[in-house]
C-alpha cells in the first residue's frame, strides 16, 4: 500500500502556493523569498511590513497570474520586528488574505522560516 505522504514536491495545501498563484481573497498558505522589508519609524505605530516573491519570477521571466508582478505585502501589526524575518528568507506563510492598496496583503500571518541566506 502506497503512503498517501509525499516528499518534497507535495501537492498538498501544507506544502504552500506559489506567490503568483494567489486567489484574490480567503485563507491561503503560500510559500516565497522575503524580498524587502520595511521599519516603520518610532514616531509612527508599530507594524512590520515585508515583501515576499516567487524565487525563480526574476530567473525563469514567469507571469503572474495576476496581481503586480507576484507580490505579497505581509503587515505584522503592534510589532517593529518579526525574529528571522529578513531579506533572503524563505518562509511559509498562512493566513487570510486580502487586496490593499492594490497589492494582495496578508496581516499576522502565521509563519514558517524554511530556509535563510547565509552571504549574499
Amino acid at each position: 500500500m502506497a503512503d498517501s505522504r509525499q516528499g518534497p514536491q507535495d501537492s498538498s495545501p501544507d506544502a504552500g502556493m506559489p506567490v503568483s498563484r494567489l486567489p484574490e481573497r480567503g485563507r491561503v498558505v503560500c510559500q516565497g523569498h522575503i524580498e524587502s522589508v520595511t521599519y516603520m519609524p518610532a514616531d509612527q505605530n508599530a507594524a512590520f511590513t515585508a515583501i515576499v516573491s516567487d524565487p525563480d519570477i526574476r530567473e525563469t521571466g514567469a507571469k503572474p497570474a495576476h496581481g503586480p508582478g507576484g507580490r505579497l505585502r505581509v503587515v505584522w501589526l503592534g510589532r517593529r520586528r518579526v525574529p528571522g524575518i529578513e531579506a533572503g528568507t524563505v518562509v511559509r506563510l498562512e493566513g487570510m488574505l486580502s487586496q490593499s492598496q492594490g497589492l494582495p496583503t496578508m496581516f499576522n500571518p502565521r509563519y514558517e522560516i524554511l530556509s535563510r541566506q547565509e552571504n549574499e
